[in-house]
C-alpha cells in the first residue's frame, strides 16, 4: 500500500514564512507585537544578568578595600566611580558631614544619616528591580496576544471558507493550523520571561539583602564608629582617630 507524500508546495503551507505572506494585517501586527515582546525580554534578562554580576564584583571589592581603610573617605576613594556601594558610601558621608544646619539642627544626627542611607538604599534597589515589571507583564499577556491571533485566524479561515462554500478538511486543516501557531508562538514568548523574572527576582533578594547590610554596617560605623558585622575594628578604629 503506497503512502501518499505530500507535495513540495504542499510542505510549505505550514509554518512563519507562509503564515506572514498569507496572513492579512492583524496576524502580522500580532506578530510584531510577540517579536517586540521576546526581544524585549531577552535584552533585559541578559542586562540583569549583567547588571547583577557587576553588583556581586563590587561587593567583594567592598569587603577588600572599603572596610580595611582607616577612614570612610578613604575607604570612598578606593572604590570605583559609578559603584552602587560607593554612592550609599558618598550619601552617608555626606549626611554625617553636613548634618549642622538650619534645616537639619532639629534633627538627630542618628536620624538623619538613617534617612540619607535609606533613600540611597532605596534607589539602588529600585535600579535592581528596573525591567522585572516589563518580564511579568509579558509572562502575562504574550499568551492572551497569540491567542488574539489564533482567534483572529480561524475567524479570517472560516469566514473565507463560508465564502468559497466548501468544507472539507483539507480546506479547515491549513488556515486553522496557521492560526494555532500563534498561541505556540505566545507561549514561546511567555515561558522564558516568567523563568527570567523568577530567576532574577530571587538573585536581586540576594543582592538587595547585601546592600541593607552594607547600608546597617555603614550606618554603625558613621554614628558609632563599628561595624556591626564586625571584620572593621581596625579601620573602625582609623576613623575615630580622624
Amino acid at each position: 500500500m503506497d503512502i501518499p507524500v505530500a507535495a513540495p508546495s504542499e510542505q510549505q503551507v505550514y509554518g512563519l514564512i507562509p503564515l506572514w505572506v498569507n496572513g492579512n494585517i492583524v496576524s502580522r501586527a500580532t506578530l510584531i507585537v510577540l517579536l517586540i515582546m521576546s526581544l524585549g525580554s531577552w535584552f533585559i534578562i541578559f542586562t540583569k544578568v549583567w547588571d547583577q554580576r557587576a553588583m556581586k564584583k563590587s561587593a567583594k571589592i567592598v569587603e577588600k578595600s572599603f572596610w580595611t581603610a582607616d577612614s570612610i573617605k578613604e575607604g570612598v576613594d578606593r572604590l570605583p566611580k559609578g559603584n552602587d556601594f560607593r554612592f550609599i558610601a558618598e550619601d552617608g558621608l555626606r549626611a554625617a558631614s553636613h548634618h549642622e544646619g538650619r534645616l537639619t539642627d532639629r534633627i538627630d544626627l542618628h536620624e538623619w544619616i538613617t534617612m540619607a542611607l535609606q533613600r540611597a538604599t532605596d534607589e539602588v534597589n529600585g535600579n535592581l528591580t528596573n525591567g522585572l515589571a516589563f518580564l511579568a507583564t509579558v509572562g502575562s499577556t504574550a499568551p492572551f496576544v497569540g491567542l488574539f491571533g489564533t482567534v483572529m485566524g480561524i475567524l479570517n479561515a472560516l469566514i473565507a471558507i463560508g465564502v468559497a462554500g466548501q468544507a472539507s478538511i483539507d480546506k479547515v486543516a491549513g488556515p486553522v493550523g496557521e492560526a494555532l501557531i500563534m498561541t505556540a508562538i505566545g507561549l514561546f514568548v511567555a515561558v522564558p520571561a516568567v523563568m527570567g523574572y523568577n530567576w532574577l527576582l530571587r538573585r536581586n533578594k540576594g543582592l538587595q539583602d547585601t546592600i541593607r547590610n552594607f547600608s546597617g554596617d555603614l550606618h554603625a560605623y558613621l554614628v558609632g564608629g563599628a561595624r556591626v558585622g564586625g571584620g572593621g575594628d581596625a579601620a573602625a578604629a582609623g576613623a575615630q582617630r580622624k
